[in-house]
Formats: C-alpha cells, sequence, structure tokens
C-alpha cells in the first residue's frame, strides 16, 4: 500500500474529489489508533520480510578463521578509479601480498604484516577483504638476469616449447 494509505487508513484525494468528500467532522482517538495498528502491522511485516532475506543469505555464508603465521592477500582497491597502493584504474592490482597474519585481534579482524611501502596503511583488516595464500610453485617464476650489451641490444631465448606441429605436403 502507499504510504499515505497505511498512515491514514484511507486512499489519497486529489483536488478533483474534494466536493466528493461526506466527512464533515474528524475522528481523532480513532484515527490515531488505526494509525497506530497499520504502524505495528507494517513493522511486522518488515521484520518477517528481513527476516526471510537473512536466513536466505545465512546459507552460503561461511566464517572464515586464519591462524596465526599464515600467509593472505589483501584486497587491494574494491573501489574503481580510486588511487591505491600506488596505482589507478584498471592497473591498480586486485590483490597485495602475501602477508603474513600477525594476530586474532577481534570477531573477524586480523592484524598483518605489512610491507614497507605500505606502512601508512593501518594494520587491521577485516576478514572479508582478505583471501586465503595457497603456495604453488609452478605459479613462481624465478628471474634471470637479462645479460645487456654496450649497444642496449639482448638475446632472446625460448624458455620452452608449448606446441609442435609438423606439416606433410
Amino acid at each position: 500500500m502507499a504510504p499515505y494509505e497505511a498512515l491514514y487508513g484511507r486512499k489519497y484525494r486529489t483536488p478533483l474529489c474534494w466536493t466528493e468528500l461526506g466527512e464533515d467532522k474528524l475522528v481523532g482517538p480513532e484515527l490515531v489508533k488505526q494509525t497506530e495498528e497499520k504502524v505495528k502491522l507494517i513493522k511486522t511485516n518488515l521484520k518477517s520480510a528481513s527476516d526471510r532475506h537473512k536466513s536466505y543469505a545465512d546459507l552460503k555464508r561461511k566464517d572464515i578463521e586464519y591462524e596465526v603465521r599464515e600467509k593472505v592477500f589483501l584486497m587491494g582497491s574494491p573501489w574503481k578509479k580510486v588511487l591505491r597502493f600506488g596505482r589507478k584504474g584498471k592497473l591498480s592490482p586486485t590483490f597485495i601480498g602475501p602477508s603474513e597474519v600477525i594476530e586474532h585481534v577481534g570477531l573477524g579482524a586480523y592484524r598483518l604484516a605489512l610491507p614497507p611501502e605500505l606502512d601508512k596503511i593501518h594494520n587491521v583488516f577485516h576478514v572479508s577483504i582478505l583471501r586465503r595464500y595457497r603456495l604453488d610453485p609452478s605459479h613462481v617464476i624465478s628471474m634471470e638476469e637479462i645479460k645487456k650489451q654496450l649497444d642496449s641490444t639482448y638475446e632472446e631465448e625460448p624458455m620452452r616449447i608449448l606446441a609442435r606441429e609438423i606439416k606433410k605436403l
């Protein structure tokens, strides 16, 4: 129902239908009592809807716990076009780290050991912006030195052959 109808217990009348208004007297206590009943009804309906939404959301919710000395990633920039951690826009990192968990501060809050370039940021973060770090040796890329010549050229060497195909004519 419309807010006006819920508050006053009748439909809103435009100035076009004021002439059809048959009520000459204003009922005070009855109008207040009806309004209070409508407000109670609206509150109970809102509460039941809120409880229903919460029960659906709780089905997908899981509590995440991290141990001390465990490695986690920190979410870099949840907001677009905001300068965070030195880069802006598309090139800003999604996750920063890994960082080590120093201590469990409160309910869902952890203190991290941040690198020196992030020393201006408070080091306590909520669990919702942390992601678990799983070490995978295949993701680690060894950085070999590039031998640079005096004329600023270098020799390219393939790391591995990904696919091979022999064409027979």
